[in-house]
């Protein structure tokens, strides 16, 4: 039986659902095996659609908790006095969602004015999932003895505060700075107070206000309003993070011309909208232009306008008045709407930084597994990242997603990261992105260290024969000058490719980085976070054709990274026979490549040739590979040649929706790794974070 919390809420605005969410992946991050449930459904009082809490549960991470039993239909049974069969099926929800969970998360229901049964369903509720209770409860707007009575007064339908079935206390929206650490804002909130105590009820966690989580998208507006959309642009991306009613000259409005603002002005008003214009044109990215009113557009002054809408600023159009869509505005619900999957994880991940995961898991007497799921391998990364403080070097330094992720991990301390590129350029970037760019970050000028550079790559490449002159020519690039500063050992890794093709970021670091004496060749992994486990597929990105030396190089060498990321290395050699079954020259490569790794490596858990599916299911194992140590269980995969490894990892990864991280290359002397030219500000990151790993095991 797991250990189970029930999270009840104090009230009708503590956000219950958010405080789930956050809960779920504090846990999930810390390596338990958490489920989440939530028994009996509740509308949402603003969108239709499915349960918002089970839908970003199973939206943002890999847990698939059953549907809630409707309210109407609990209703029914309470109405009709069957508590019995309302209960049954509650616990036949629970059961559906648990799976293999150490910890299960239960969320209660919020109290509604037109409802006086939820403070005893949560109660039995409770009580029938011998749950432990969590009190939730917001301090917006309330001093902390207003709180405190409110959390002693919710408790009391439980047993009250002081009684086993108490375990503790959420505090959301608690007005301190978000630069304090949760452990300074949870010590801040329990000195001196009577209830806040371990012995009565602790204080779980403490989540400080954050304007950011609260910021909606434009598009959330355009449907808030009804508005007409007269040019999309970035619609479902931007987010407004304030609303400014213009009314005055544009003289006096500029200061409202700020990245995440919802301008709102009349449609008569071209000299407005001609200046919104200009501030986009000067890439300044506001949420949108919202023109009120029933005054007919100029069609001139927008086809003017038309460049400046072209760089994705959304413009709608009400037909209400200025004050009255401004009013209206106001009083728009701030409830994440179910297609902002975005947000939802935003808030999952602040919330779950509050929360003192760590007591939860020793509370729980289960043992915590090192289970390698997606979210923990991902806090594993930046944990060992920031053991290592390496300088990691971005030759991409004036690009606005590498730029982000620079200023995010300074601000974690994952790594000390160096910007090449014009630092005016890349402050201006910063200041139009609104990044806060800390001063840990070291921004060098290209153009002002190359020549000295010029004389190390010639005797680096001398046996090449290259001339000072074909020097000074690669060093225009960016990617070659950061690889020379990584040869001389000037900064301890490099991470390209958001702008560079592979070939151009990975050629340098052959050349003049070159091998490890105990590697054969340069190869790849990526790392699939599958929604149960972390698996290493490799090599997808740089060997086209391995012959079987080859081949057993990259295993011996996948599975010493796997080691090193905390994953138990179970290495199958993939091909399309298993065993003894099948021949040719494709399958006795695989069946070489085995006996060659064995070799090299006695120690090592490795087995091939293997079908996939005799690697990957055990009911496929079973029948296959019987006798295999590997089979049905590989978290190593090695694919016989690039073709099939890099179809296969892009089969899973977009089939599956999974985040594959990678390709981390392997084999270098120091590491260099490559990004995919679409690659999120989070793969930059733990892109970043992977190379500090390595340059701090070399």
């Amino acid at each position: 039986m797991p250990h189970t919390l029930f999270l009840a809420p104090v009230g009708s605005d503590c956000g219950l659902t958010s405080l789930a969410l956050g809960m779920v992946r504090a846990l999930d991050n810390r390596g338990v095996r958490v489920a989440f449930c939530k028994p009996i459904g509740q509308p949402s009082d603003t969108h239709a659609g499915p349960d918002r809490s089970p839908h970003f549960i199973r939206a943002t991470t890999g847990l698939k908790p059953a549907n809630p039993i409707p309210l109407e239909d609990a209703e029914k049974l309470m109405k009709a006095g069957r508590w019995d069969e309302l209960l049954e099926r509650t616990i036949h929800v629970f059961h559906e969602s648990v799976g293999h969970a150490d910890v299960v998360i239960i969320e209660g229901l919020v109290p509604h004015s037109d409802s006086n049964y939820s403070v005893e369903l949560n109660v039995q509720l409770a009580r029938a999932l011998s749950a432990e209770v969590i009190l939730a409860c917001s301090a917006a707007n309330a001093s902390q003895a207003e709180v405190e009575n409110r959390i002693e007064i919710a408790a009391q339908p439980f047993g009250g505060i002081g009684k086993k079935t108490i375990l503790g206390c959420l505090i959301n929206r608690i007005a301190s700075s978000t630069r304090k650490s949760p452990e300074e804002i949870r010590s801040e909130w329990a000195h001196d107070s009577h209830l806040l105590r371990p012995n009565r009820c602790r204080l779980i966690g403490a989540i400080p206000e954050n304007a950011e989580l609260a910021a909606c998208r434009t598009v959330d507006i355009c449907r808030y309003l009804k508005a007409e959309i007269l040019y999309e642009g970035a619609l479902f991306t931007r987010r407004a993070k304030n609303i400014a009613l213009l009314a005055r000259t544009v003289p006096n409005m500029m200061h409202t011309f700020i990245p995440g603002a919802v301008l709102i002005t009349p449609a008569d008003r071209s000299d407005v909208i001609l200046g919104v214009a200009m501030a986009a044109l000067n890439k300044i990215p506001l949420a949108g232009l919202l023109l009120t009113g029933d005054t007919g557009l100029n069609t001139t002054i927008m086809e003017l306008c038309k460049p400046a809408w072209e760089t994705d600023l959304p413009v709608l159009r009400v037909r209400t008045n200025s004050w009255e869509t401004a009013t209206h505005l106001n009083r728009m619900n701030n409830e994440v709407p179910i297609d902002d999957i975005e947000r939802a994880r935003n808030i999952m991940d602040f919330i779950s930084t509050h929360i003192d995961a760590d007591w939860i898991a020793a509370h729980s007497s289960a043992p915590v597994e090192a289970r390698m799921s997606p979210a923990a391998f991902c806090f594993r990364l930046t944990e060992l990242a920031k053991k290592t403080a390496r300088h990691i070097i971005l030759p991409e330094g004036e690009e606005p997603r590498t730029i982000r992720a620079a200023a995010f991990c300074a601000d974690r301390g994952i790594a000390q990261c160096l910007l090449l590129g014009n630092p005016n350029t890349i402050r201006l970037i910063a200041k139009h992105q609104e990044i806060d760019l800390p001063t840990s970050i070291e921004i060098i000028d290209p153009d002002l260290i190359r020549a000295k550079y010029v004389a190390p790559l010639v005797e680096m490449r001398k046996h090449k024969g290259l001339t000072p002159k074909d020097a000074a020519e690669l060093l225009e690039d960016t990617v070659w000058l950061g690889t020379v500063m990584l040869a001389l050992g000037e900064v301890d890794g490099l991470v390209s490719g958001a702008l560079h093709s592979s070939a151009n970021t990975i050629r340098p670091a052959l050349q003049i980085i070159k091998t490890r004496a105990d590697a054969k060749v340069v190869s790849s992994i990526f790392f699939m976070c599958l929604p149960e486990q972390v698996l290493i597929y490799g090599d997808c990105a740089v060997n086209p054709n391995p012959d079987p030396e080859t081949l057993a190089d990259i295993a011996v060498q996948s599975a010493a990274s796997a080691l090193r990321f905390g994953i138990p290395p179970r290495v199958a050699m993939i091909s399309y026979s298993t065993g003894e079954s099948g021949y040719g020259a494709d399958v006795d490569k695989v069946r070489k490549a085995t006996t060659l790794a064995k070799a090299k490596n006695p120690q090592l858990i490795l087995d091939g040739p293997l079908q996939y599916d005799a690697a990957a299911i055990p009911d496929v194992a079973a029948q296959k590979a019987p006798n295999s140590p590997v089979a049905g269980k590989a978290t190593v995969f090695i694919f016989p040649d690039l073709n099939t490894g890099n179809t296969t990892y892009k089969a899973v990864q977009r089939s599956a929706n999974v985040i594959s991280i990678g390709p981390m290359l392997q084999g270098l002397k120091r590491p260099v790794n490559d990004l995919s030219r679409g690659a999120l500000v989070e793969d930059i990151v733990y892109t970043i974070a992977l190379t500090a790993i390595q340059a701090g095991q070399k």
